[in-house]
This record gives C-alpha cells, structure tokens and sequence, in this order.
C-alpha cells in the first residue's frame, strides 16, 4: 500500500534532510514511475492465499486447499463450448430502440386521451366488419387488494379484504352467471383459514366451475423495479405452493395491474411457473398511444436473450391509463363513468353521481353507448376481442355492489345478445382465462418484442408529464433491512435442509423436535419478506406507519432467521458424542450467537467485541455459495495479544485497525476495543471454524495498520496512550496503492479522482461526486422523481463548504480512505493486499448517509436545512466513451442486463432507471483497449448516465410534500442506512458483436453474489473447542462459476403447512451466463459449464431427484444425478428432493 502526496512541493523542500531520513524509513519505492509509498508493517510476509502451486508465507505451514480444476486463468478471452456467445434475440419491436422514436408532448396531452380522428376512422371501418369478425367482450369483476399501503396488512384484511372474500363466494352462488378474479394469496390464506367449512367448499366448487380464477399466484402482486430475484421466486413459491396443497388448483394465468411500470424478469418467472399469458397496465402513456396505434395490445415477451422464443410468454397490455371502471370500458373516461353502478350511503363520487342505475327505459340507449366503447377498445387490437375488468382498489367490500354491479350488467349485457343479427356482438361475463382462449382462437400467430416498461409516466392526472422513478430509491433503509432479510433467510434455508435431514436420517428425536418448532419460523420468515415484495413495501411508497409495521415483521424474522442458522450451524459441526450430552442441557443448541447486536430495526447492527483476554475463542463462518470464495471479515476484539488459525490450524495473517470513539471534540482510538480485518477462504456451501488464541508473543505492531488522519483530538485526556501512532494528512492528493491498483484522491475532499491499474499501466478517470437534485414541490415524492425546473443551479453541491475529516488505514490485508462530511455523509474506499482475483482489481466503495442526523449548517453547509426537498446521488465521471447519447446497462431483478439509452427530451427524471444488483458503462466506440466500469449494489437504486462517460445512483431522497400519487404525505422518515458497492474496471475484448448479450463478467457476478450474500459469522460461547468439528462441507464439489445456488428450502407436510417440515426440498440453481467479451477472472473457478460436472453430489441422503416447474408443483422426470440436470443460459431450473426415509418421522411424510 503506498500513501502518496502530490503538488504541495515547497512542503516537502522545506522539510529538509531530516525529513527524508524519516521519509526513507517508512517510505520506499515500488513502481516503474518512482512514486513513493508506504510500506505495510508486514509487508515481508504479505498475504498470500494459497492455492494449487502456491507457496505459502514463511510464518504459516502451506496450507491444503479445495480441489478445484478448470478455469483457473486470466480470463475468458474468446467464446468457446463453455462461454458461447449469445446474440440478441430478433423481434418485431424493441423497447430500446423504439422509445426514443416517440413523441412525448403530443397534442392530445392536455386532454388526456390519446383517442382522435385516425383512431376514430379506424373504428368504424372495423364496425362495419362486424358481422364477419363479431365483437366478443368478456366483463371481468375484479378488486385490487393492497397487503400494505394507507392501512397495515392487518387490517386492510380486517376492515375490507375478510369482506370482499366473503362476499365473493356468497354473491357468485347467488348469481350463477357471475365470474370474478383474485390475484394476493397472502389475503387469500388469512380468509381461509378463519372460514367455515361451507364457505371453504363453495369456494373449491366456485375454482372448479372456472368462475373464479386465482391470477398469477403469488403471495404478492410484486414489484417490478426493486425486487431481486431470491425474493421474487420466494413469493411465488410459497403462494403457489399454498394454492396446489390447500385447493388444488395451479394459476395458469397473470395479473400484474399496478407495479409502475414492467420489467422483464417476472414474465420470464411467470413462463417459468407454468404460467401460460398474463396481463400489464402501468406503462408509460407514449407506449399505450403506440401499441394501441400499431394493434399490439396482445404480443409475445420475448427475453433478450432467447433467440429462438424457447421462454416467450403471451401479454395483454390494457391499452387506458389505470384499472378503474372509469379507465376500462373504452377511450372516453367520462362516458365509462356512467357505467360504475357502485353506489354506497355516505360515499360521494364522480361516479356515484354519473352513474344511474338501467331499466327498461334507458337500456338500449345506455346498452348501445356502451357497446361504443367496446367496440373501440376492439377495434386497437386485430381479433375484436375485449375484456372488460370492473373494479378498483378494495372494490366489493360492500354487499351491495355485487348486486349492483351484477344486475345493471346483465341488463346490458342481455339487450346486446338478444340482437345478435342487429349488433353483431356479444357479452359476457369471464376471466382471463375465457379471454386468452378466445383470443388464442381467433389469432394464431403474436407480433414478438424484447425489453421492457421502465420508466413509467403517467399523464392522468395532471395532464402533463410525471415520470415515476423516485420510487426506485424511496426510503433505502427499508430496501437494505429486505435484502438484509433475504441473505440471512437463505442462509437459514440451506443450513437448515441439511441439519433437519441429518436429524431425521440418524434419528436424533430433541434436535428434530427443536427443528420443528423452528420451521415455523422459516415459513413466518417467508411469508414477511413475500409480503414485502408488494408494490407498496419494497417501493417505500406507503404511509410513514406502514412501513414501520413493515419493518418491524422483517426485523423479527431476520432475528429468527439468525437464530435458525446458529442452531443449525451448531448442530451440524457438533461432534455426536458432545451432542448426546448436550442435549440435557437447557440451553441446548445455543452456543453459537451472531457476533453483533441490533436492538430495534431502525437501528445499525453493532459489532460486540470478542473477549480475547486469556481465552481461546472459536468463530464459525459460512458460506451459502456453491463456490469457493475469498471474503473479508471484520470481528471486534478486546486485545491485540492473539494468533488466528484456520479451519487446517494454518495461521491466518489478520490487520488490526483502531476503532474510532467521537469525543466532541475530535476523534479518539479506543484503548481496549480494536477493528481486525483477515481473509477467509472458504470452500464451497460449508461451515469452517476459525480460532483465536490468546499469545502474548504475538507481535501485534506487525498486524497494525498504519494511520493517517486530519481530524483527531488535539488535547486527549491525561493519562491516554494512543494504541496507534497517527500521523497527519498532509497537503496535497493521496495515492493508495495496492500490488495491482494505484487509486489517487483529491487530496481536499477525500473522493476519488482515477484508477490505474498497474499491470496494464491503464489508467482510468474515476471522478467522484455526491450531490443533489432538488426536489420540486408536490411534483416529487415517494413515486414520481422530479427535480425543482426553477431551481437556480440543477445540481446541489451539498459537499461545498464542508470540512471534511480524512482517515486512512493501511495494512497487510487492506488500504482504506475514510471521508466524513458531519453527520451526514460517511464515504470509504477500500482495496484489497492479495494475490487473488477478482478481489486485487475491485474497489470496495461503502456509503453511510443520515439525513435522520440533526442539520449543522457548519459541517455542511451545502446541503438545504433538515436536507428538505434534497435528492442525493453518487456520480462516477469517467473518461469511458459510453457514448455522445450515453448508453449503460442495468440489470432486471438480477436476472439479467438490459441496454440503456439516453433520451434527452425527457429530462434526468425520464433517464432514471432501476438497479437491484449493478449497473456498468462501456466505451461504445471502436477504441483501443476498450474499457468497462461496472458498479454493484447491495440494495435497489435508480442510476442513471446523463453525460458520455457518468454512471450515477441515487442514495437518499427526502421529498416534503406528497406527490399526489395517493400516499398522501411526503417521506420524511430517513434513518441512518449503510450502502455497500463494488467498483470494477475490466478490459473487454476489442472484437465484440454489436448484437451480443450484455453481460456481467464472472468477476462481477463472483462480487455481486458475495455482496448479496455475505458470509454468516457466529461467536461460540460456552464450547470448549473439542466440541466442534472443523468444518462441514454440504458439497462434494463446487458448482461451475456460471452456476449459482439461487436457494434450498425444506417444503411443509400438506396436512399441517406452516408447523411441520416434510422430507421434500426444492432447489433453485441460476445460470447467470458470465460475459465472454469482457477480461475477467476468479481465482479459483470450475468452468463455465451449464451443468454440474461428474461427482457433484451433495452431503445429504437423496432418495430422488425430479425435475419440476419453478415453484415445484408441476413435476418432471427424474434426474439420478445432478450433473444430468442442464441450466440454459440465464434460466432457472427447479429440483425436487426426496430426502432419504428416517428413524425419525414425527407427523412429517
């Protein structure tokens, strides 16, 4: 690592010889351009991760590693058997390349309907075609039930969603013609379980009848933009699950009517889980004029990659604005008015007072207005079919309105079809199912298109312009609690899967009797993050009080989600003979605890020292990726006198860094608390065991870092020694290095300013910026993102003024620099001392931002006060040629890339998009030496290139007054929320395709995987180390690098979901199909093959294995081996295990 200086030249003149004599002994130099450095304090025994034909340090014995074969090189550099190259699928529209074509102030804007004179024209040159191509309408009652928004969960179910279920069966066996549809399992299961077993039975009567129809089956109506692929499967899984054991039916249709706006991973979940066609309606208002224009309300979604339409999936756009009555009878809103018949004592309306009840003296005047609509809407696509939904959001919570909505239908609906010879239409009542079937009959062959409905803007309700991408970034604490729960769920699943079957198999009745009570646990846990999934929660976009409620039910399942994995953990690497006598105890299996404290959800995890005083302490780690993996881990310690060994009983090399206390005045180091840093390598879906041994020969100062700071206590307390010598920041810029990286600093503002990377002597321009849009006023809030047009800057440079405070670690493991702007910016670049890739050429970027911290006006001065209206972003100024018309890419759910493109007469707010796991930027012109910057996330962001070379994420928005998108309030309730990144610059190949498939490289989807899913840590207490095995390895070989074990979970008994675990597990394996174009590589990587190879078994007994759809309740052939199962490129493929008979069975089958 070398700390370096530059400009500033009269200090170090003036220094004179004594200071190059105390310069020589620290600094020295190491690169071909004589830059000066700092030499780490064990820079002669440097970290050095041994693996196959490495030598290990001299203090530490060589260490026997994994046996991995296959791709240990420098790089994918040409396609071959094992990387193909993919080219773009070919369709009849593309979403990238048409969306710019658009106009996006039309004429029609101000009057909010797109319908005109061509449309008209075009209607009744259809209508006179009646009598060959007959009008055919399907009226679909339906009531869009949030789990989550202005109310709780709880009791929306209570007050509204108990009522319309109830109402449903008894209304649609009262009125044998009516049909309805229902799409939130979560409401669905709370109904059923508190109904009568009447109720019960005509509801199966009603599902087999075909008049009732569950759409989609999940949990949720998900989010489209923030959600994250283990999650989206998740809820799918267990509403689906759920459906096939408790009613016996399987979803075959979809219904995604109020996420804001579509993205491409769930129609390709939805194809995946059997799922024949579904149906879209938040898109933005250009594409609805468009596709209505083209006669594309009905098309096949085809995903970029899947060149021959293996996964294509059919769609029904609603060509109007939203799901209202008023929004779907036709193009003319105040006509479809007339025909909402709802009308409720004490609730007044625009439609309650449009509309009037039909009789037999207005019905065919009122039957023939609406056949009108109808037939227009019929006339935007080529088959005159039409469906027709009737509802909104809670509709039908009163009797009334069934009856209401029922019998003034009918009447209409009877007058048309007894004038089939006049009208030459008919009307009836059905659900999705009835329109694709009539749809499919009438057109065989579906115009194709690729991409996706970001961003979404709405034009409805002011007459002009409202992009919503705010939603993206709203409220990001609540966005990191989910995936927070999520990494820490699927390490409970895994862990889990192998201790119930161990259990069972070897017959050990107290720990399956403490496993049962657990899996209740794991399904509450399920069933909290699912809901979250919800249009309404991951968004941000409910009242401040619901999301609270929200988070507190991810709070306590990811407290119980840890506790699973402990126990599990414990369990699986006790030897049997302690677990015999163990299991006596009263606090049996509750050794191993996390090794940090979070009292409260709006609190940070904080770390509790490990008392290494005179003591050995064992640490158990592990990794839930099927892959062997190299991770930074920090622990906490009381003591710099200790050795740490490995799982072999190899010393580990481990930095000690001081831990910073804020006095009031400056910054102290503790004197009995310090930060330790050392690499763990972890082979493959196992548990390992780290020691630390209490030494007092230890030589600690070899293991210190070396510090530097600009902002310390000048004056400490009598009597206080500093662990750490710390030395001034000294004028000028900083320069961090690593054996592979060179990072240079603006000197005055701790950011970063380029990369070098010293191995190909290219150096990259990485500007760093924190600044803010700001917000304009009632125009941004939870859903929409608009920056203030009367502003007097478009950009706040809220760092300006502020007094930064600059700290730098450096030792054997790591070099970090740590920037603080007050309380409400913490920054920290961080590069790693090893050998291994990709982590010696990532940057590890961490961001605390607190706009819930008290406004000082003197540390930042820049920023608004109490950080009112402020959008907060990050931006990467590159020197990378993305473009004069910037393209990036970002992914979708994590499921894959999709291309970018600027579209300038939109402004910022239209050019945000939605990022779960990465975004990255790529010289677009032939150049030599082309150049990608991927950046990697730990949280759903916007991000956004509005200049050729930026890459920007938005962190943090507090937005004042409500955007009139119906929350009602302004987002106001920040808290303190930690971001995590990786920053990557890799050589791709200067040969690319321009119609290839962007992809991640290995080395990002390696960072990404270990950023989503961090390493399990759990501090033993109470174990002597005897009691413990080493490790516990759950596969016999590590999966390929393409590969990743997207998640394992042990399925219920059917006769008791929810309380008792059977012997059937399902396993999701995801191929993320690494890039061939890009440079890059993993240190020890098994191939690239899209199957297992041979002896890839895993630790548990298997009676069988069988293929199934993705949520495992349409099953396949079996497979007798898992290097038989192939996993296409970027698709998902499902196993259904029966684990082997046990002695121990309980109620569990």
């Amino acid at each position: 690592m070398k700390v370096f200086r530059r400009g500033h030249l009269r200090v170090l003149t003036l220094g004179g010889v004594a200071f190059l004599v105390l310069l020589y002994v620290y600094f020295h130099s190491s690169s071909s351009d004589s830059t000066t450095s700092l030499t780490n304090p064990a820079s002669n025994n440097a970290l050095v991760v041994v693996s196959d034909g490495d030598a290990a340090p001299a203090a530490s014995p060589a260490r026997k590693d994994v046996e991995l074969s296959g791709l240990a090189v420098a790089g994918q550099k040409t396609p071959n058997d094992q990387c193909p190259a993919l080219r773009s699928a070919v369709t009849d529209v593309n979403t990238v390349a048409q969306f710019p074509l658009f106009e996006f102030q039309p004429a029609w804007m101000r009057g909010r309907e797109y319908w005109d004179t061509n449309f008209e024209k075009r209607y009744l040159k259809r209508r006179a075609k009646w009598q060959k191509l007959p009008l055919k309408v399907f009226l679909m009652p339906h009531s869009h039930n949030d789990p989550g928004w202005l109310k709780t969960y709880e009791e929306y179910f209570f007050q509204q969603s108990s009522k319309i279920l109830q109402n449903m069966v008894t209304k649609l066996m009262l009125y044998p013609k009516m049909t309805f549809v229902w799409a939130e399992v979560s409401f669905l299961t709370l109904w059923y379980e508190r109904a009568h077993p009447t109720m019960r039975h005509q509801l199966l009567s009603l599902l087999k009848e075909g008049r009732l129809e569950v759409l989609t089956g999940g949990w949720v109506m998900p989010d489209e933009a923030s959600t994250h692929l283990y999650a989206l499967v998740d809820q799918m899984v267990i509403g689906h699950q759920w459906l096939n054991r408790t009613l016996g039916i399987k979803p075959a249709h979809g219904w995604s009517i109020d996420p804001f706006g579509h993205g491409a991973a769930v129609p390709y979940l939805l194809h995946e889980a059997s799922i024949s066609g579904t149906v879209i309606q938040r898109i933005h208002y250009a594409w609805k004029q468009w596709l209505a224009e083209q006669q594309l309300g009905d098309f096949k979604w085809r995903q970029t990659w899947d060149a021959d339409g293996d996964v294509d999936i059919l769609v029904h756009n609603r060509p109007f604005d939203i799901y209202s009555i008023k929004h779907s009878c036709g193009p003319h809103l105040q006509i479809c008015l007339e025909y909402d018949f709802r009308k409720v004592p004490g609730e007044y309306t625009e439609y309650s007072i449009k509309s009037f009840p039909i009789d037999e003296s207005n019905v065919k005047l009122k039957a023939e207005l609406l056949l009108e609509q109808y037939g227009r809407q019929g006339s935007l696509v080529p088959h005159n079919v039409v469906l027709i939904p009737i509802g909104d959001d809670f509709r039908y919570d009163h009797a009334t309105e069934w009856d209401q909505q029922y019998t003034n239908y009918q009447m209409l609906a009877d007058h048309i079809n007894s004038n089939p010879s006049k009208y030459h239409a008919t009307i009836e009542w059905g659900t999705v199912k009835d329109y694709f079937k009539e749809v499919k009959a009438r057109m065989k062959d579906f115009p194709t298109l690729q991409g996706d409905f970001f961003v979404y803007s709405d034009i409805f309700t002011e007459g002009r312009p409202a992009y919503w991408s705010g939603y993206y970034t709203t409220r990001p604490f609540f966005k990191l609690l989910d995936r927070q729960l999520q990494a820490v769920l699927r390490s409970a699943e895994i862990l889990y899967t192998w201790a119930w079957a161990r259990a069972a198999e070897v017959g050990i009745t107290a720990v399956a009797q403490l496993l049962e009570k657990d899996y209740e646990k794991l399904v509450k846990a399920r069933e909290n993050l699912a809901l979250f999934q919800h249009h309404d929660g991951i968004t941000g976009t409910s009242k401040a009080i619901v999301m609270r409620d929200y988070a507190v039910k991810l709070f306590l399942s990811y407290h119980d989600s840890i506790a699973v994995s402990a126990r599990c953990a414990e369990f699986l690497l006790m030897t049997r003979g302690i677990l015999s006598s163990l299991q006596r105890e009263s606090n049996f299996l509750e050794h191993l605890q996390p090794d940090f404290e979070r009292p409260s959800y709006d609190s940070w995890p904080n770390k509790i020292p490990i008392i290494t005083d005179k003591q050995m302490r064992q640490i158990v780690i592990f990794n839930s990726l099927a892959q062997q993996r190299i991770e930074l881990v920090k622990i906490l310690v009381t003591s710099t006198n200790f050795r740490l060994t490995d799982e072999h009983g190899h010393d580990v090399l481990f930095q000690i860094n001081p831990v910073w206390n804020d006095t009031g005045n400056g910054l102290l180091m503790l004197t009995k608390q310090f930060e330790v840093f050392f690499m763990a390598d972890l082979p493959p879906l196992s548990l390992a065991t780290y020691t630390i041994h209490h030494s007092l020969t230890a030589d600690a100062d070899k293991r210190k870092a070396i510090i530097f700071s600009n902002y310390y206590a000048p004056s400490p307390p009598i009597g206080y020694k500093a662990p750490f010598d710390a030395r001034d920041v000294l004028p000028g810029d900083i320069q961090i290095d690593s054996d592979c990286l060179k990072l240079l600093f603006d000197g005055s503002t701790g950011m970063l300013r380029s990369v070098t990377n010293k191995k190909t002597g290219k150096v990259t321009q990485t500007a760093f910026k924190f600044a803010a849009y700001p917000s304009a006023q009632f125009k941004s809030g939870a859903y929409l993102f608009q920056p203030d047009p009367n502003a007097r800057d478009p950009e706040e440079d809220v760092l300006a003024g502020a007094r930064p405070r600059i700290f730098i670690h450096s030792g054997p493991v790591a070099s970090e620099l740590t920037v603080m702007f007050g309380a409400a910016l913490m920054h920290t670049t961080r590069i790693f001392h090893t050998s291994q890739e990709p982590l010696q050429s990532a940057i590890y970027i961490e961001n605390i931002f607190n706009f819930a911290s008290h406004y000082n006006s003197t540390e930042t001065p820049g920023f608004p006060p109490n950080y009112r209206e402020t959008e907060l972003f990050m931006r990467i100024s590159t020197d990378i040629d993305n473009g004069a018309n910037p393209v990036f890419y970002s992914d979708q759910s994590g499921l894959h890339m999709q291309k970018r493109v600027k579209v300038e007469k939109i402004g910022i707010q239209g050019n945000y998009f939605p990022i779960t796991t990465a975004a990255f930027i790529e010289d677009e012109a032939p150049v030599d030496g082309p150049r990608r910057m991927t950046l990697l996330t730990d949280h759903g962001q916007g991000a956004a290139s509005w200049q050729q070379g930026w890459l920007e994420v938005m962190v943090e928005r507090r937005t004042n007054y409500d955007d009139a998108r119906g929350m009602g309030e302004g987002v106001t309730d920040q808290k303190r929320t930690m971001g995590r990144h990786w920053l990557l610059i890799e050589d791709l190949e200067s040969e690319r395709g321009g119609d290839e498939v962007a992809r991640l490289s290995v080395g990002a989807h390696y960072l990404s995987n270990a950023l989503n899913y961090p390493v399990d840590l759990y501090v033993a207490d109470g174990l002597e180390s005897h009691m413990l095995n080493a490790g516990a390895h759950f596969i016999s070989r590590p999966l390929p690098c393409s590969l990743h074990l997207l998640g394992m979970k042990i399925l219920p008994v059917p006769q008791y979901p929810g309380l008792m675990p059977s012997m059937r597990a399902l396993m999701h394996i995801h191929n993320q199909s690494p890039a061939c174009s890009v440079r890059s590589s993993i240190h020890a990587c098994s191939g690239l093959q899209d199957s297992p190879p041979q002896g890839t078994e895993l630790t548990i007994g298997v009676k069988s294995m069988q293929k199934s759809d993705l949520t495992g309740t349409r099953l396949n052939e079996e497979v007798d081996s898992l290097s038989k199962l192939r996993i296409p490129h970027h698709q998902i493929r499902t196993l259904v295990l029966t684990l082997k008979d046990s002695s121990y069975r309980g109620d569990g089958s």
